[in-house]
């Protein structure tokens, strides 16, 4: 009879172990051997908790995008103030979890492959809902109904083209910099730089 909590806790190795070796050795060099490998477990395990290859791959990447949105409600949680939830938003999304190495080369692979997998597009159509809803909800209480769904809009896609840029160059564009990008734009929209913040 299995440990209590040992499904989970291998449920969680071979995850991280996808993610080490999309890293690694690439996306599609991600073999099932390989990852089994990187955990310590037998290749056959996967099949057990995963079916196939494409379930590992779409609980990775559903695990991805459960630790992103835990680290907006972290930041949301501090917020007061619709700016200030704005700000959050921009923060999780630049934040050192986010733009861990091994993060990044993962994202990376599943944006690329999700156009070609239906379970990898589901999840980033549900991950971009988030950040639209999160955005959307705290423009509303600032600026017009159209308004805030275009500046959510405009946001969102701000905050994706910058993280790929941060994502894809060692410089000259790093986090800060491209949190301070964001959050100037959103100060141009509202035309009242840093008030719902101080």
């Amino acid at each position: 009879m299995p440990k209590v909590g040992m499904e989970d806790l291998r449920r969680r190795q071979l995850i991280a172990a996808t993610i080490t070796s999309i890293h690694e050795e690439g996306f599609a060099n991600a073999t099932i051997s390989r990852i089994s490998r990187n955990a310590g477990l037998s290749g056959g395990i996967v099949a057990h908790y995963f079916e196939d290859k494409a379930g590992l791959l779409a609980a990775t990447m559903r695990s991805l995008a459960q630790d992103l949105l835990q680290e907006t409600l972290r930041h949301l949680s501090a917020a007061e103030t619709p700016r200030q939830r704005i700000d959050a938003v921009i923060a999780a999304n630049f934040s050192d979890d986010q733009m861990d190495p091994e993060t990044v080369s993962a994202w990376l692979a599943f944006w690329s492959e999700a156009r070609y997998a239906p379970a990898l597009w589901r999840i980033q159509k549900i991950n971009e809902r988030r950040m639209l809803s999160n955005l959307g909800h705290a423009f509303k209480q600032l600026l017009p109904a159209e308004e805030a769904r275009t500046a959510a809009a405009g946001l969102a896609a701000m905050i994706e083209g910058l993280w790929l840029r941060c994502a894809l160059s060692s410089g000259p564009l790093t986090m800060d910099q491209a949190r301070l990008i964001a959050r100037d734009y959103v100060d141009r929209l509202l035309e009242t730089p840093l008030l719902e913040s101080k």
